[in-house]
């Protein structure tokens, strides 16, 4: 035999052929634990502010019914204005401004049981022009529009809120 058809294996080739091995599994280990992790992140859900909720709330029933009332072509069924509505008791907070008069309708912007979101859109309301009322009811802090007027006014308020990014719905005063 050739010395050319012999392999010889000494000790350094040995090491060097283990520490290539022990890296390589070492980077894979790595790798492995790297896309486990991005794919635990994809499966939590994003954290979503209140805002966010609200953008994916359904528009107000009130809002829905308007196409059945109307007078046009989209009109489909012709329905008296019925409230179904019925006032529930409401435990004002300290910081709420008085009542609004009774028999009158005002909108609510947020319900949430969370008072740090209710006081950041009490705020963003009161920035834009809004007077708030803010109220405690079965652990949930409400924002409210502290002015109540009649149904007519209290529609074209809505509108303006709706411009301004909020999606308040009407409730019944107190």
């Amino acid at each position: 035999m050739n010395s050319r058809d012999q392999i010889s294996i000494t000790s350094q080739s040995i090491l060097w052929v283990a520490g290539v091995g022990v890296g390589l599994l070492t980077l894979a280990f790595v790798m492995g634990v790297q896309v486990g992790k991005q794919s635990a992140a994809l499966r939590r859900p994003a954290v979503r502010t209140g805002e966010e909720d609200l953008r994916d709330l359904p528009e107000p029933l009130v809002d829905q019914l308007k196409v059945f009332e109307g007078d046009g072509p989209d009109k489909l069924v012709p329905a008296p204005r019925v409230d179904a509505t019925a006032p529930a008791p409401v435990a004002k907070d300290a910081s709420a401004a008085p009542a609004p008069a009774a028999g009158h309708w005002t909108l609510q912007l947020v319900a949430t049981p969370d008072a740090a979101e209710a006081r950041r859109v009490a705020d963003r309301a009161k920035a834009a022009g809004f007077a708030t009322l803010t109220v405690k009811e079965k652990g949930q802090v409400k924002v409210r529009l502290s002015k109540a007027t009649d149904r007519a006014a209290m529609d074209r308020t809505a509108e303006k809120l709706k411009k301004a990014g909020f999606k308040p719905f009407a409730v019944k005063a107190d």
